[in-house]
């Protein structure tokens, strides 16, 4: 096993992800097949989680 340098040339070998069917991101990983951005293939929902979200403070417009 090497490290460093000689270990950046092995990532240019192949597409580790293409276009998504469901989202249309550059995210759809081939081998793992699933989706890093929307979750397709993974669960038939979205992926969302509420930390994306960027919260509002209550009574305020402002967001945090």
């Amino acid at each position: 096993m090497t490290k460093g340098t000689p270990s950046m040339g092995k990532r240019s070998r192949g597409k580790t992800h293409i276009r998504c069917r469901r989202c249309g991101r550059h995210s759809y990983n081939v081998r793992k097949k699933y989706c890093a951005a929307c979750g397709f293939g993974r669960s038939k929902r979205m992926r969302k989680y509420a930390w994306e979200k960027k919260r509002v403070i209550a009574g305020t417009r402002r967001s945090i």
